[in-house]
């Protein structure tokens, strides 16, 4: 008997696979380190892989593709009900195994290596930003022990700190030290962020999705990219609330009995998108509320039944968690 079905358990070191024939009987239950996974697997005849969506997944799963073999992703949480017992890798492999032969089991499109270039420039950039707010926060904070207070905005706190810097007689020499490498820092995160949004800007300008969901109200060159970079399968979604569910902004069902309960929004997406939507729909609230267009009237009646930052509003936004 060949094998048809293997389910590979992904680590850094050492992998775990289990493979079973046609019938579902084990044929194979085998541990891999690196250095094997790659003759292995070459040496194997077709079958359907099923690997969990993690990390380096989508790099394997091209790698396997390559040569013959059919991967699938299975988001982790969907492979936690085919776990029988205990916790060890081959129980692992061996429920990854079982779920990737569900006909109804739900899988995550494989990227490219261009789509993972262009969102590791986005984490790269939303890692700068947290730092320079961080260094921006801990200055203004240094500089108002001081008496020296800036109005809101990396650029005015920019100007403060060389105004202070500037006078011979205004800090001690140890602050002044302390407080040019922070200044010194800031200005570097800068440019560096500036370097990643022209970057971000120029595949932008190449990728036509990325440019149609620009001309959406409230997406602007950041969200475009990162919703077209993302979402490599746009048919996976039948609709435009299936596509909110698995961004995780649709209400959290919790029914039964005939009974419907929904709570506030699941919360189960991609953090990093539903914040980049979150902010840009805060941004279009804000501009188009007041002007006399059909869009704007839409606007007013939602906020007529839950007004803009209300509380359950901030108890669902993606930050409060």
């Amino acid at each position: 008997m060949t094998i048809k079905t293997i389910g590979l358990d992904l680590a850094k070191s050492v992998f775990q696979a289990h493979g079973v024939d046609a019938d579902g009987a084990t044929m194979l239950v085998k541990k891999l380190h690196r250095k094997q996974m790659l003759p292995f697997f070459s040496k194997l005849s077709p079958c359907l892989i099923g690997v969990e969506a993690c990390g380096t997944a989508h790099h394997w799963a091209r790698t396997l593709s390559a040569m013959g073999h059919e991967v699938r992703l299975i988001p982790p949480s969907y492979v936690k009900a085919f776990v029988k017992r205990g916790k060890s890798d081959a129980i692992d492999a061996e429920a990854i195994c079982e779920a990737v032969q569900r006909r109804t089991m739900q899988f995550v499109p494989v990227k490219t290596v261009v789509q993972q270039g262009i969102l590791m420039t986005h984490r790269a950039r939303s890692l700068l930003v947290r730092q320079r707010t961080q260094a921006a926060n801990a200055l203004r904070s240094h500089l108002a022990e001081l008496g020296l207070v800036a109005n809101p905005g990396v650029a005015n706190l920019a100007r403060l700190a060389e105004q202070a810097l500037a006078g011979q007689n205004v800090l001690p020499s140890f602050a002044r030290a302390a407080l040019e490498i922070m200044l010194r820092q800031i200005v570097a995160l800068g440019q560096e962020i500036a370097e990643l949004d022209r970057q971000i800007a120029a595949w932008h300008a190449e990728s036509e999705a990325s440019r149609r969901l620009a001309a959406i109200p409230g997406l602007g060159v950041i969200t475009a990219t990162a919703v077209a970079a993302t979402v490599t399968d746009p048919d996976q979604f039948r609709s435009g609330r299936q596509f909110a569910a698995w961004l995780g902004l649709t209400p959290q069902q919790k029914s039964t009995g005939g009974k419907t309960r929904l709570g506030g929004i699941s919360k189960q997406g991609d953090r990093y998108l539903r914040r980049l939507l979150v902010v840009g729909a805060t941004a279009v609230i804000r501009h188009t509320k007041d002007k006399p267009t059909p869009m704007a009237a839409w606007i007013r009646k939602l906020l007529e039944k839950k007004p803009f930052n209300s509380p359950l509003t901030k108890s669902q936004s993606p930050d409060s968690v």
